[in-house]
């Protein structure tokens, strides 16, 4: 990994995010809503209506309002919520970090239990714990967020009262109510992870341990404790992180619904919300910050191959 590489993967993600933000925008401008009615309703008079226009450039033609847009967007201005009159950027990474929270736990839950359990079931394939396994990741890639959620809220929340239903709270305010808070959305968030994660760790692990160098591994004495997790593990392990990645814009989706269910106040809530209302500027700056989100996860994916692997280079 050089700093020409880096450079490159920089200016790649800063085109993705061009090409996003001409798509979110011109989206948004096709949407059947008007900016001037959203901002001071509909018995608002036409004089009123001509002068927010005129004040918000939506006469101007759409080339020009987009790069007014771009340069504002490029200066941290994410624009003025329609809804709540208050700045766009500070709610919405407000509400970016509450998701960061949600899919950081559920990424974490999800390699605790989805690597063990991969290697467990490859190193007992065919056996009553590979079936097991198995039947576990096809029951958990079965069911939907808002089937595991309901389910959850329903047997759980509802029936034994165990854990809270909804809500969010800051982990400063109150760190072990804010995890009793957050087990449910997480549990739902990293089960089909779970799911999907483990099966390829199984079919991995699977075959590296029938390649040539863990039998010349084995060969030379070597402890079966060090076979496995030298060499194994971190061999395993790398078609793993490239699944993970991917699996962050499962997460993206995944916790819009979760956040939804559970009434999370994240950056997912914040879209449905403002998608809801027709508050343009919060659709264009939650649409751009998921979008970067996205892209830098799959940035780190790519640096995590060279560390996890250093026979990997990129030039």
């Amino acid at each position: 990994m050089t700093l020409a590489w880096l450079l490159r993967r920089f200016f790649t993600v800063l085109y993705t995010l061009l090409v996003v933000s001409v798509l979110v925008f011109g989206l948004t401008q096709i949407l059947p809503a008007d900016a001037a009615v959203t901002l001071l309703g509909e018995n608002a008079t036409p004089a009123a209506l001509a002068a927010v226009r005129e004040r918000l450039g939506l006469g101007d033609p759409a080339w020009l309002q987009y790069w007014h847009w771009l340069s504002a967007l490029l200066q941290g201005d994410f624009g003025t919520s329609m809804r709540t009159s208050q700045p766009v950027g500070p709610a919405m990474f407000t509400a970016l970090g509450r998701s960061l929270l949600l899919g950081g736990a559920s990424l974490v839950v999800m390699l605790v239990i989805a690597v063990p359990l991969g290697m467990w079931a490859a190193l007992r394939r065919g056996k009553a714990a590979d079936l097991m396994s198995s039947l576990v990741s096809y029951l958990g890639v079965s069911f939907p967020e808002f089937v595991t959620a309901t389910l959850l809220l329903i047997v759980v929340a509802d029936y034994f009262q165990l854990l809270p239903a909804t809500g969010y709270v800051p982990p400063g305010e109150d760190l072990a109510d804010s995890i009793r808070h957050l087990i449910l959305p997480v549990v739902t968030v990293s089960l089909i992870m779970v799911a999907h994660v483990s099966r390829m760790v199984r079919s991995e692990t699977i075959d590296v341990l029938n390649s040539d160098y863990i039998r010349a591994a084995r060969l030379k004495g070597l402890p079966p404790r060090t076979v496995l997790l030298r060499h194994v593990l971190r061999n395993a392990l790398l078609p793993t992180v490239t699944i993970v990645a991917l699996d962050v814009g499962y997460l993206l989706g995944g916790i819009i619904v979760v956040e939804e269910i559970f009434a999370i106040p994240g950056i997912g809530r914040a879209l449905i919300v403002a998608i809801t209302s027709r508050d343009l500027p919060s659709i264009q700056a939650g649409a751009v910050i998921m979008a970067a989100t996205y892209a830098v996860a799959n940035t780190l994916a790519d640096i995590a191959y060279v560390l996890i692997d250093r026979r990997i280079r990129y030039d």
